[in-house]
């Protein structure tokens, strides 16, 4: 290889990244992950609207949100059957599942009930 004016052989060269989180991250074409975990109310609101989107019922409450290892979990009630009186419409809790970023990865029904029934603890 020819010299350059110091003498030293004219080799290009090598492009050094610091090892960022954000440089790994990004050349394995994913995004990079927020530094703060999702709150609970926008978790609240992520369940909500896309447990609408699948079901094609808006919920009417979240009953239940808790932060899990992966994300976060909710127990989201949602009208499934209205009739007259409204205390005999059926609802029913969903249980879903987000994961860190709020994006919905799984949900179950979990119970079906008359709107005017109460759970009766002793």
């Amino acid at each position: 290889m020819p010299a350059d004016r110091n003498g030293d052989s004219a080799r290009p060269r090598k492009r050094t990244h610091r090892g960022t989180e954000e440089s790994r991250v990004r050349s394995r074409g994913e995004s990079p992950r927020p530094s703060q975990r999702l709150s609970a109310s926008r978790a609240m609101l992520s369940a909500m609207q896309q447990l609408k989107e699948l079901l094609g019922k808006a919920p009417e409450s979240v009953s239940a949100v808790r932060p899990t290892d992966d994300g976060w979990e909710a127990e989201v009630e949602v009208l499934e059957i209205e009739r007259i009186p409204e205390t005999t419409s059926v609802m029913a809790s969903y249980r879903v599942t987000l994961d860190a970023d709020g994006e919905l990865m799984a949900y179950e029904r979990i119970r079906r009930y008359t709107r005017a029934q109460v759970d009766r603890r002793a």
